[in-house]
């Protein structure tokens, strides 16, 4: 019964210890991701572990990060441990990979054994391979100079951090982030713009075409000039054609009447 007591002690920690987990997370091979998490300690905690796919992260489970030094994988660099050992305890996960495709679970023990704790929900990443992104626009593809824009690089999947590389044609840009804004829009920003992961090519999207007119006053002038240019010539057209038909009609009563 004693035996049985303490395993229940190990598995759900003392009352009060929770874990708070994000919603499950889907990203790109390759991308970066980040698991935020916190935590409400009742005692003085002295190690912190992430593992995958474990119930309770405890032994000899293999894990991705422990605060212990003795026991972390110096072997894989890619997880990064972005909380503390008061109540955050925030995973970043970088060059993300199929094989992190898991349930991760984050637990933290203290100088009391009544006071391990295991977050058993923990949070789900999935990994989609290779897939293309897409780039959407705040306004339509045709915009005029003065104005802004704003494109956006997405996939399938929702990110909490996406470092991309943008294109103009085949010239890459320094914008490394998923919004490129583009302002105050000139004629050299029109071209076939594109995007992808930084660290997978493969996920390039398709060319977004955007062309810059010339600003309200330039282009619609023109047409406007070629209207009115239109309807004088038209107008004069008409006066010389009445007025020959008139000048026509007076000759021929002239010619009857001298008869």
């Amino acid at each position: 019964m004693r035996t049985a007591w303490a395993f229940l002690l190990l598995l759900a920690g003392a009352v009060g210890q929770r874990v708070k987990y994000p919603p499950p997370v889907c990203a790109v091979k390759g991308s970066t991701v980040t698991l935020p998490c916190t935590f409400t300690p009742t005692m003085k905690i002295i190690r912190v572990v992430w593992c995958q796919n474990h119930l309770i992260c405890y032994g000899v489970t293999p894990s991705v990060y422990d605060s212990d030094s003795k026991t972390n994988n110096p072997s894989d660099t890619r997880y990064k441990y972005l909380g503390d050992k008061t109540g955050n305890c925030t995973l970043q996960i970088s060059n993300l990979q199929k094989r992190d495709e898991a349930t991760f679970r984050f637990r933290m023990e203290a100088d009391d054994s009544a006071g391990h704790w295991t977050g058993q929900s923990g949070v789900n990443v999935t990994v989609v391979d290779g897939s293309p992104m897409k780039i959407t626009s705040s306004s339509e593809r045709e915009v005029r100079e003065g104005q802004s824009v704003t494109l956006l690089c997405t996939s399938t999947c929702t990110f909490q951090q996406l470092q991309v590389t943008w294109f103009r044609g085949d010239h890459p840009l320094p914008e490394s982030g998923p919004a490129l804004m583009l302002s105050p829009l000139t004629a050299e920003d029109s071209g076939n713009y594109t995007c992808g992961l930084k660290a997978n090519q493969r996920t390039r999207s398709v060319a977004y075409v955007l062309q810059v007119e010339a600003a309200d006053g330039g282009t619609t002038l023109d047409y406007l000039t070629i209207v009115r240019v239109l309807l004088v010539t038209a107008h004069t057209v008409l006066i010389v054609i009445v007025a020959s038909i008139v000048i026509k009609r007076t000759c021929v009563c002239r010619r009857q009447s001298s008869r």
